[in-house]
C-alpha cells in the first residue's frame, strides 16, 4: 500500500493517512513482503526542520489507531512516513508485536510508534530505524510495556516531549525491558519543558545493549526544541521514581550519563543498578548530575 505524494491529496485532512477510528476488538496482521509505504518524501523536503524559510505545519501521521479498546497489530512493515509511522491515542488494550518501521535518518519528525492518552499497551519484538525517537511515549499514557525493541538510526526510546506551552502531563507505569540501540543520538530518555506541570513515574528501563549511542541515559527537565532560547521557569513536570537496570554498552558521546533536572522540582527516587557504559574506543566516560537525588547499586560506571 503507497501513500499519495501529492500534498493536496490531504487537504481535507492534513494530520491522518489511515486512520482506525473507534474500533473495538479489532485485529491487523501482515507478513510476507508486503508494506505500508507513506511517501514521505515531498514531505520531508517541505519541513520546517530541512528547510528554516518555511512555515511548520502538520503532516499525515501514516497510520493512526483512535479510541480503541483491545488491539491487535502484528507483522506490520511500514516505511518512509510523512511524519509518524505508527500512532495509538486514546486506546485501551493494546498488543503491538513484530512491526518492522523504516526510514532515513535525516527524515524530520518520523517517529517509529507513538503512544499518547493511551493504557495498557505492550509493544514487542519490533525493529524500527527512523529519523525520530523510535518509540515515543507522551501525556496521558499508562501502564506502557515496550520489550525485546530493537532501535536505530533515531532518536532513541523516549517519555516526552512533556509540559510544552505551561501544559500539564502524566505519564506512569513505563517498563522498556530488553532493547538493543545502535547510533541512535539518545538513548533512553525523559524530556520535559520547562513551565510545564504533572509528572512522569513509576519508570523501568532495564536489560538494554547500547552500541555507540549518544546520551546513553538522559533525563532533560530542560528541553527546548525551538530555535531561540526558552525562558527560565520554577514549575515543572516532576520526574520521579525512576529505575535504570542492567544497562551496558558504549556511548558516542563523552557524557554517558546526564540528569538534568529542575532546580525547584529536582529528581527524585532515581536507581542506577548494574549500569556499565564505557565511551566508544574504550575512553573513559563521564556522568553529569545536576539536582537529582539518586541511589546506585552494584556496579555503576560512570558513576555521578
Amino acid at each position: 500500500m503507497e501513500a499519495s505524494d501529492d500534498m493536496s491529496d490531504y487537504k481535507e485532512d492534513t494530520k491522518h493517512w489511515l486512520i482506525f477510528d473507534s474500533i473495538n476488538n479489532l485485529l491487523i496482521e501482515g507478513g510476507g513482503t508486503g508494506n505500508i509505504n507513506g511517501n514521505g518524501k515531498i514531505w520531508w523536503q517541505n519541513s520546517c526542520k530541512i528547510n528554516k524559510t518555511l512555515p511548520c505545519k502538520d503532516a499525515p501521521t501514516a497510520l493512526t489507531f483512535y479510541h480503541s479498546k483491545n488491539l491487535k497489530v502484528q507483522n506490520l512493515n511500514i516505511q518512509d512516513a510523512q511524519q509518524i509511522h505508527v500512532s495509538f491515542e486514546k486506546c485501551n488494550g493494546v498488543q503491538a508485536s513484530g512491526l518492522t518501521v523504516a526510514a532515513p535518518e535525516s527524515s524530520p519528525n518520523t517517529d517509529g510508534i507513538h503512544v499518547t492518552r493511551t493504557q495498557n499497551i505492550w509493544i514487542t519484538n519490533s525493529v524500527i530505524g527512523t529519523g525520530d525517537d523510535c518509540i515515543s511515549i507522551v501525556s496521558g499514557s499508562k501502564n506502557v510495556q515496550a520489550m525485546d525493541i530493537t532501535c536505530g538510526p533515531g532518536h532513541g526510546i523516549s517519555i516526552g516531549s512533556l509540559g510544552s506551552k505551561s501544559s500539564k502531563a502524566y505519564v506512569s507505569g513505563v517498563t522498556v525491558d530488553g532493547a538493543k540501540l545502535s547510533g541512535t543520538t539518545n538513548g533512553v530518555r525523559i524530556k520535559t519543558w520547562q513551565g510545564g506541570s504533572g509528572s512522569a513515574s513509576n519508570i523501568l528501563f532495564q536489560n538494554i545493549e547500547m552500541n555507540n549511542v549518544s546520551n546513553p541515559i538522559i533525563i532533560d527537565q530542560n528541553y527546548c526544541d525551538q530555535d531561540k532560547p526558552c525562558k527560565e521557569q520554577s514549575s515543572a513536570v516532576k520526574v520521579k521514581d525512576v529505575v535504570y537496570k542492567n544497562i551496558n554498552g558504549t556511548s558516542a558521546s563523552e557524557v554517558a550519563i546526564k540528569f538534568d533536572c529542575s532546580k525547584t522540582h529536582p529528581c527524585q527516587e532515581i536507581l542506577l543498578q548494574n549500569v556499565k557504559l564505557q565511551e566508544q574506543g574504550d575512553r573513559t566516560a563521564k556522568a553529569i548530575c545536576n539536582n537529582v537525588k539518586l541511589t546506585e547499586k552494584g556496579t555503576v560506571f560512570p558513576q555521578c
